[in-house]
């Protein structure tokens, strides 16, 4: 698997799937999941609810990963996944490495070969940027996974420099 890391609009990607650093309730919200919402328009607010109505009745929990149609967005699908709320008090970086493995999951079932990520649970879930890039790239890294190609899609120069030097960190002399 190769693994990029670049910044920019991860609603602007074309790649076949577009993880979506979603809410429980999968009917949008702020940062990443709006502005998906917003771009890719109401034929994915209309997958959500049709899952909200069937086997996530009670919303999708933490760490686990679901596909929907990408409605207006370049990519074919969009997978949702819902991150862990930073916590000083206990280790949720085990949830936080399940998002990126079960998106890799849901994306080898649909036959996805390429997919852009965000920085899962780096924005309003408080997750500092370096422990959420050397959680993300790990759990990447040693995902079982028939997608060819990992982008890191970043909305800050702070997070951009985070997985840069999360990967630096990771693969030394690379």
């Amino acid at each position: 698997m190769r693994i990029s890391i670049c910044r920019g609009d991860i609603t602007d990607q074309r790649v076949d799937a577009i993880v979506n650093a979603a809410n429980s309730s999968l009917l949008g919200g702020g940062g990443v999941d709006g502005a998906i919402h917003r771009k890719g328009g109401p034929a994915i607010l209309a997958a959500c609810r049709e899952l909200r109505a069937g086997a996530y009745r009670d919303g999708l929990p933490a760490g686990q990963a679901v596909a929907t149609t990408a409605g207006n967005l370049a990519a074919r699908w969009v997978i949702h996944t819902v991150g862990p709320v930073y916590s000083r008090q206990e280790d949720r970086s085990p949830v936080l490495a399940s998002c990126y493995v079960q998106s890799l999951r849901v994306a080898d079932e649909l036959g996805a070969a390429t997919v852009a990520f965000p920085a899962i649970s780096a924005g309003a879930y408080g997750w500092p940027l370096g422990e959420a890039a050397r959680t993300a790239l790990s759990a990447v890294t040693a995902a079982p996974s028939r997608v060819a190609h990992v982008r890191f899609v970043l909305f800050s120069d702070a997070a951009l420099d985070a997985f840069l030097r999360a990967r630096a960190a990771l693969s030394p002399g690379s």
